[in-house]
């Protein structure tokens, strides 16, 4: 109560002004994927919330930037990412329409995405404000609240006053603005302890892209853009087969063929994706903390850039056919509005989330599992090809992970109150960016955000008192993986009792690889194995189980013991929950034995987290 009058009082002072004010529970800077989701998930939780959004799209890099195939969590679809995947599948036919380009399994044209997180968001009515064509002009703290003024797309002068503020922004530039500590670039292995990462950090950040979509005009068409200035068809030579490649490219990377090329990111309006990563149109440029006219200017030689593997593809290729699409982007030259970007500031957070934290989950020496509010299953993947020193830079020889979950404390900055931060700017290692940096990733941390961003409001809690079971409660109510188990889809009776037992540690999950695909399962149809139990934190003793396979009548045993009510065998209770074979000599599966001890203990509720993991 005494924040909700410190935040009233605020704004009937600033009503006072010759400037208008505005007022709302939760203000999200930036509506990118992970700022749209924000919005989406605190207004739906019934907490006034606004979006300011540079950009006239909402979407970010899924739509004003160009990136519409989206990597990994194809298995986990969920939350809003889910309900995002399933519009477009139902706006183009279904999921197998949407595998067009082969470099992912959910490919769409970037004005569709930005009309679906339109139409998501218009369904929240009036708890959702979103304005877009927005330029932020200060952000200051007054007592407990955020008070952010903005030009709106009038070009009017607004102020805003928020109790709780989220960073939606491309590049971290919110928690810059709020005075939280952020790193740039690779880290050094002596402070995050990652064995492949360099001896010494620097500032080297990924790669970034100004995409290009491609349309085919018709066989006869000449579509052949005019050269550009300082045009140098050597600089795309390796990038697939021409008469100017080389067997093989100084990366030793396989040379692919230029209908493979071109077809990595088709979509499903036939257009294509110019997105190559391979001696493609990457280009170097660390903006991070550049003024915003040093931004404009290298975002100008991003594309210009861009443009000149399009004339490459046009004249050398000889696919002049191919022109740059004229009815995806509203802008004068058909191209996004802003680029690619693989890399931002990363926060200094309550939890800093590693590659070997994501690769050893239950071995790390902090249980950050625990507390998990997003995953993910792509391969960890950085772009270093096009800065001018590449062949000079620390050699990061990537090993496999498993599918993996992004703990909560990431997205909360040390040291700075009702501030959350999502997006690619969580307090992550430069090595995992990699992998967290992924579009569905980034979404569901927005959507968590989101979420504990309303439940502070709603309880009148500072954001880091809000307690981590509670969000990731939420999160299951909505249909999200906290944990990244594969093999019990969300739509199973028993699927939130698997994930709240998984995120206790007292039954664990496996990591794998296959290929390209990384994955977790939670082995839910084996036999349980006393082996298996893990009660630390829960249960000191000896549970009196014998090594091997544990029998239905063993796990009641063991319960009693436990101090637990276990109804009869032939009691209505086991069928509620699905069990309906109570042969007491039968092995209970992982699945029925994390069921029950849902059930009876709640060990999900009985013992609080911190940002650790630690009970």
């Amino acid at each position: 109560m005494k924040r909700y009058g410190i935040f009233i009082g605020l704004v009937a002072m600033l009503a006072l002004s010759c400037v208008p004010t505005e007022e709302s529970s939760v203000l999200i800077i930036g509506g990118g994927a992970s700022g749209v989701s924000a919005g989406i998930q605190s207004a739906r939780m019934g907490v006034q919330t606004t979006i300011l959004e540079e950009q006239v799209w909402l979407g970010g890099m899924l739509t004003a930037a160009g990136v519409s195939c989206v990597d990994g969590n194809y298995k986990m679809r969920s939350g809003i990412f889910g309900e995002f995947a399933d519009s477009l599948a139902a706006r183009y036919g279904g999921y197998p329409a949407l595998k067009t380009g082969w470099v992912s399994n959910i490919n769409f044209d970037p004005h569709i995405g930005a009309e679906i997180f339109a139409n998501i968001c218009s369904s929240c009515g009036d708890w959702l404000n979103v304005q877009t064509g927005v330029k932020v002009l200060k952000i200051s703290k007054y007592n407990e609240c955020w008070k952010v003024a903005y030009r709106n797309n009038a070009g009017k002068r607004r102020n805003i006053v928020a109790e709780v503020l989220i960073d939606g922004t491309e590049l971290g530039d919110v928690a810059k603005a709020c005075g939280v500590e952020y790193r740039v670039g690779m880290d050094s292995r002596r402070d995050t302890g990652e064995s492949i990462a360099p001896e010494q950090a620097n500032d080297v950040i990924q790669d970034l892209t100004y995409v290009a979509f491609l349309k085919d005009y018709g066989p006869e068409a000449d579509m052949t853009i005019p050269e550009p200035e300082g045009y140098d068809a050597q600089l795309f030579a390796n990038s697939c087969v021409n008469s100017l490649s080389d067997e093989e490219a100084e990366t030793g990377q396989t040379i692919w063929s230029p209908q493979m090329m071109i077809t990595y990111g088709r979509t499903p309006g036939g257009r294509y994706m110019i997105n190559w990563p391979i001696y493609g149109n990457d280009y170097y440029a660390n903006t991070i903390d550049s003024s915003p006219k040093e931004r404009a200017k290298a975002y100008e030689q991003a594309k210009h850039f861009t443009l000149c593997f399009v004339y490459f593809i046009q004249t050398q290729l000889g696919m002049k056919h191919l022109g740059i699409a004229d009815d995806v982007f509203p802008t004068e030259d058909g191209l996004p509005m802003f680029p690619y970007h693989r890399e931002s500031r990363r926060i200094v957070g309550e939890a800093f989330f590693t590659m070997d934290a994501a690769a050893a989950p239950y071995d790390h020496k902090v249980p950050y599992y625990r507390t998990g509010i997003a995953v993910g299953d792509y391969p960890v993947d950085h772009h270093h090809f096009r800065h001018p020193g590449w062949r000079t830079l620390p050699d990061l020889h990537f090993y496999p992970i498993p599918s993996f979950n992004v703990p909560f404390g990431v997205i909360v900055p040390k040291g700075v109150d009702n501030l959350l931060v999502a997006e690619k700017s969580v307090s992550v290692s430069n090595l995992i960016n990699g992998a967290t940096r992924l579009q569905p990733v980034v979404m569901q941390l927005g959507q968590a955000a989101g979420a504990t961003a309303a439940l502070a409001a709603k309880s009148g809690r500072l954001v880091r008192e809000v307690p981590i079971r509670k969000v990731q409660s939420v999160l299951l109510d909505a249909g999200c993986y906290i944990m990244p188990y594969i093999d019990l889809p969300k739509e199973h009776r028993h699927f939130k009792a698997l994930q709240r037992v998984g995120a206790t540690g007292i039954l664990r999950g496996e990591g794998r690889n296959v290929g390209w695909e990384n994955q977790t399962v939670f082995r839910a149809e084996e036999p349980l194995l006393a082996e298996d139990i893990h009660t630390e934190g829960f249960y000191g003793g000896d549970l009196g189980l014998e090594a091997g396979v544990v029998t239905i009548g063993e796990m009641m045993d063991t319960l009693k013991r436990l101090g637990a009510y276990v109804p009869t065998p032939e009691s209505e209770w086991w069928s509620s929950l699905g069990l309906d074979d109570y042969t007491l000599q039968r092995g209970v599966t992982r699945l029925e034995a994390a069921v029950v001890i849902d059930a009876l203990f709640e060990p999900f509720e009985m013992r609080s987290v911190d940002f650790e993991g630690n009970f």
